[in-house]
């Protein structure tokens, strides 16, 4: 009996390793493929905020970070028999802080603006917005409280005839207001901004029906003067904010609603000058310490 040797078979050796080889190909290919894994759905981050307990007896925080919601309106407080008077407030310890503060948005373009560079700043702000504008642009109200910035009731519709009426007129406005805030977000704010400040527009009656609706109202202490009637520019917001920030608490007005694009161009610029100060950078609460 013949038998080759290695060499001699060697051709067939390898046809018949291609033959199995491809038989095994065959065969995987014939098997079905595993399912691919899915990648894990990202989780969003919640954003840090405290919520006011029922009775209000947790705003005690020495923290000039992180907001402050209510998770009722006063409707439902009243309903419910829950207190909608705060307790007397203690606010934070002396510390060199700057506040920035836009009102009267927002709007699609320049608060989306003002976020984008607060951003990538890491800075927070506070905004006080009008009810209408929350309506107008909700994703813009939602962006503002998912990065972590405050939101805070400037009104409904801004509208002095309306506001400045009566005490009632005043306060059905801020309710319409914090209505269209909870209704987006189910929180309201208790952080309130007289549309042109306080001074001048409250009487003793607009105190106490705030007093006894829970509203904690801040004016300002330092104005970039953004919304002056002979159309400032950029330079001008920075260099008066940068000679009015002299206190340790400096709670600074500017807007972010239309018209306002200086503002955006100035801020980066006004947001170096502060530090260079000093100042660290904090947000509203009902605990922030007056600006007068």
């Amino acid at each position: 009996m013949f038998v080759p040797s290695i060499k001699s078979c060697g051709a067939v050796l390898c046809l018949a390793c291609l033959l199995l080889s491809g038989c095994g190909q065959s065969e995987k290919a014939s098997q079905p493929a595993a399912p691919a894994e899915e990648p894990a759905p990202v989780e969003e981050k919640a954003p840090a905020y405290i919520t006011a307990a029922d009775d209000f007896s947790n705003l005690t925080l020495d923290n000039a970070e992180t907001p402050v919601y209510d998770h009722y309106t006063l409707a439902q407080r009243r309903a419910k028999g829950l207190t909608t008077v705060l307790p007397k407030i203690t606010p934070y310890k002396d510390k060199k802080v700057a506040y920035l503060t836009f009102d009267d948005g927002p709007d699609e373009k320049n608060t989306a603006a003002v976020l984008d560079i607060l951003k990538q700043e890491g800075v927070k702000a506070t905004f006080y917005v009008l009810g209408k504008n929350v309506k107008a642009y909700p994703d813009i109200t939602k962006r503002i409280f998912n990065e972590g910035h405050a939101l805070g009731n400037h009104s409904y519709d801004h509208d002095y005839k309306r506001l400045y009426a009566s005490a009632d007129s005043y306060l059905a406005e801020m309710e319409q207001a914090d209505d269209a805030i909870y209704e987006l977000l189910g929180v309201r704010p208790l952080i309130t901004r007289a549309p042109s400040g306080r001074m001048g527009n409250f009487t003793a009656a607009y105190e106490a029906i705030m007093d006894a609706n829970g509203y904690v109202e801040h004016d300002w202490n330092v104005s970039s003067a953004d919304a002056a009637p002979n159309h400032p520019v950029a330079q001008d917001f920075i260099d008066n904010i940068s000679g009015q920030a002299v206190m340790n608490s400096a709670i600074i007005l500017m807007h972010s609603s239309a018209g306002h694009e200086e503002t955006v161009k100035a801020l980066p610029e006004i947001i170096r000058v502060l530090r260079e100060k000093g100042y660290s950078f904090g947000i509203i609460t009902p605990m922030t310490p007056q600006p007068w």
